[in-house]
């Protein structure tokens, strides 16, 4: 049992090691390996080159430096294509719903547009009118401006074209309906991290929708809560924005994300 323990320490305390370099933004020195785990020189070493041998770690000849080998590119790798991320959002949803105290969801770009995919009501329930399978507009929704603002535009200008008219046609002054407005509409939710609408697509409901990006910087889903205006907190960076954030930040480098944009998330802008 005690060789059993020692052994799996012995991974542990290697593991800091990859995790340094991991973590690094370019290759290391032995020593600036060493000091990043938290372990000598001389053990450091020992480490590294049984690494070595495993193709977890490589040396550069010329500099002496170390970073990660082709073996953990393809553990990298392997765990990416294995990631649900809807699956990862939605075990994570109650607990955001609870410290919210507001309705959650989770919107995927389908075929129509925004689609929500996972519904979590609240106990502060509000008369949202809102179906699994519903495809959120583009203009009127906090889910739906957050993926106009992060997707490219070839993809939902046809969308956007045919509600601009039709909200045209409905006198929707509260809309944008220029090009200029529209832009500039977009181009708030991206320097903001995350759209959000007040009294836009229902009376008295403020929504949050903040984006969730994968390992290469594209949208994967929105995160949206939403409620009465008379409880929710609509400051951008106020508790409701910042804990929405968070959870879609941790999601976005949970699925491979490091970018890092005004709102830490990051965005692939256009």
């Amino acid at each position: 049992m005690n060789k059993e323990r020692a052994g799996i320490q012995s991974v542990e305390v290697g593991f800091a090691l990859l995790q340094g370099l991991a973590q690094a933004r370019a290759p290391l020195m032995l020593k600036e390996a060493a000091a990043a785990a938290g372990m000598s020189a001389a053990k450091a070493h020992r480490y590294l080159v049984s690494f070595q041998r495993l193709g977890l770690v490589v040396q550069d000849a010329s500099t002496s430096r170390y970073d990660l080998g082709p073996a953990s590119l393809q553990l990298g790798l392997a765990a990416l294509t294995r990631l649900d991320p809807v699956r990862l959002a939605r075990e994570r949803l109650p607990a955001l719903r609870e410290a919210l105290q507001h309705t959650v969801a989770l919107a995927v770009w389908g075929n129509h547009g925004p689609t929500i995919v996972h519904w979590e009501e609240s106990a502060q329930s509000v008369t949202a009118n809102l179906r699994l399978g519903d495809v959120m507009p583009l203009l009127s929704s906090a889910t739906g401006r957050c993926f106009a603002a992060h997707l490219p535009a070839d993809i939902t200008a046809p969308m956007l074209e045919e509600e601009t008219r039709r909200a045209r046609q409905l006198g929707r002054s509260d809309l944008p309906l220029t090009p200029e407005g529209l832009q500039a509409m977009l181009g708030e939710v991206r320097a903001q991290g995350t759209a959000r609408v007040v009294d836009t697509l229902l009376p008295g409901i403020v929504a949050f929708c903040t984006p969730v990006f994968d390992s290469s910087g594209h949208i994967v889903m929105g995160i949206t809560t939403l409620g009465s205006a008379a409880t929710f907190d609509p400051a951008y960076g106020g508790a409701i924005d910042a804990r929405l954030r968070m959870a879609a930040q941790q999601l976005s480098a949970d699925l491979g994300h490091h970018g890092l944009g005004h709102s830490g998330l990051g965005h692939t802008g256009h």
